[in-house]
């Protein structure tokens, strides 16, 4: 008769019960920042004074921000991507933005042994029969993966292999699942705005992510697209190495650079003032090659990089910029990339009747609670779609009571839209951070322009007839 393996019954029930621990742990936290709100929102409104009223929030802030960042680190995994979505100085309370912007670049590594075992496990061979040298100490650890550096064995290529983390997609489903239930709940309750489709088209998208696969395919349809439709393509993509792709594993080539965020260090250190003419020079050139690829990829192509976060972002010699990170890419129906072409045009010719019309086309429903429809809609659309900010202000906040969100309802939201969304939020909090004020919709125009006029929807008198748009080369540089 065989003894029990009570160790190995222990860890099988410990990993059943972890995604029901998570959920547990997810709902008594949320609860708490929640309730905090709802109770300070009575307290406040007992103030009649302005200023007290403004120092009470941004303590208010402070606190939830504490809670949100315990939680985020706590519960790692999705929570981790949920923080790179509100860590921008255009998105939430700067205080927030404070606090959780130390969470985008940090994720846990795995030990090397358990990446080993993944490693041969999806390359049928020992590390040592593929890389004469490889890293054991990784370059960076994400929610799902952690990428190291190595050298292909024959060849002697630098190369950077992506490891999938061990049991993290049972995890982060779970999470989703969790978010769900709590936009079903604040759509219904505080904020009128289609929260759940929000949610579910992250679902799928991050779903997506665990299929490296499918990340490789994806690089290997948008380098060759940008680097033919450029004479010199606005940004790199890393060369992929076929042989080496498996659903956990993806092995690229390796590309020299520092990460975006590291620049006005690495300025300070080379002796160039980060406020002077070089420095203001070399942030336009960068925003501007990465717009420029934004733009093609989603009006032109409609299949683009949906994730450009600032660890995804490498500044390379000469100013170049490298894209990093294909896990989230997305492609637009027609119906949507021309109807987004048309609430381009819309939004940088400040026309709001026009903004109606993409808004119908595209299936985003709203109701207006105001009398100046039009102007507001334009506001809704501007602050949604457009990375310009409103003069005089480094930070949008999309639920405050002046907000466009709150007069005018969203009552539906494709699903799709929101990679564009997220997409202009990403480029947005750039340029913010960057310092640099300008609208992607006023760049994006003539592109715009060009995609209606090959789906026949434009005809080249009525392209004509409409008026230049200033480049990005042009635009305000913020102090």
């Amino acid at each position: 008769m065989h003894g029990f393996d009570f160790k190995e019954i222990q860890e099988k029930i410990s990993e059943s019960f972890r995604p029901w621990q998570r959920s547990f742990q997810f709902w008594v936290q949320t609860t708490n920042i929640y309730t905090g709100y709802k109770m300070f929102q009575l307290r406040v409104s007992l103030v009649k004074d302005t200023k007290k009223q403004e120092v009470m929030w941004e303590k208010q802030h402070e606190q939830a921000a504490d809670k949100i960042y315990f939680m985020c680190s706590d519960l790692g995994g999705f929570f981790l991507k949920i923080a790179q979505l509100l860590a921008k100085p255009d998105m939430a309370p700067a205080a927030w933005v404070r606090k959780l912007v130390t969470l985008c670049d940090q994720a846990p590594a795995t030990p090397f042994d358990a990446i080993q075992h993944v490693l041969e496990e999806e390359l049928g061979k020992s590390i040592g029969e593929i890389f004469e040298t490889f890293d054991e100490k990784p370059l960076g650890s994400a929610s799902i993966a952690q990428v190291h550096k190595a050298t292909v064995k024959g060849n002697k290529m630098n190369v950077v292999v992506k490891v999938q983390h061990p049991g993290i997609e049972r995890l982060m489903m779970t999470d989703i699942r969790n978010l769900q239930l709590f936009a079903l709940y604040m759509q219904r309750t505080d904020i009128k705005f289609d929260l759940h489709s929000i949610t579910k088209e992250m679902e799928k998208q991050i779903g997506y992510e665990f299929d490296f696969k499918r990340e490789a395919n994806a690089m290997e349809r948008i380098r060759p697209f940008l680097y033919e439709n450029n004479k010199k393509p606005p940004v790199l993509v890393p060369r992929v190495l076929r042989d080496m792709v498996t659903k956990r594993v993806l092995v690229m080539e390796y590309i020299n650079g520092i990460p975006i965020l590291s620049l006005g260090d690495e300025m300070a250190k080379r002796g160039i003032n980060p406020h002077g003419k070089i420095a203001e020079a070399a942030k336009h050139n960068i925003l501007n090659s990465l717009s420029r690829a934004y733009g093609q990829m989603i009006l032109k192509s409609g299949f683009f990089h949906a994730d450009p976060h600032p660890g995804n972002i490498l500044i390379c010699k000469g100013q170049e910029v490298a894209l990093l990170d294909y896990g989230q890419v997305k492609e637009l129906p027609d119906n949507l990339r021309l109807g987004y072409a048309n609430l381009v045009i819309a939004m940088a010719d400040n026309n709001g009747s026009r903004v109606s019309q993409s808004f119908w086309e595209m299936g985003l429903h709203t109701v207006a609670k105001c009398e100046n429809e039009q102007q507001e809609l334009l506001r809704l659309a501007q602050t949604l779609f457009d990375t310009k900010m409103p003069a005089g202000q480094t930070v949008l906040q999309p639920f405050s009571d002046d907000s466009s969100i709150k007069k005018i309802a969203v009552e539906a939201f494709p699903e799709e839209l929101f990679s564009v969304l997220r997409t202009v939020v990403l480029l947005r909090g750039l340029s913010v951070g960057m310092g640099v004020n300008y609208s992607c919709a006023q760049q994006w125009r003539s592109m715009a322009e060009e995609a209606l006029l090959a789906s026949g929807r434009l005809t080249r008198d009525s392209k004509r007839r409409s008026r230049r748009r200033p480049s990005l080369r042009r635009l305000r540089v913020g102090s």
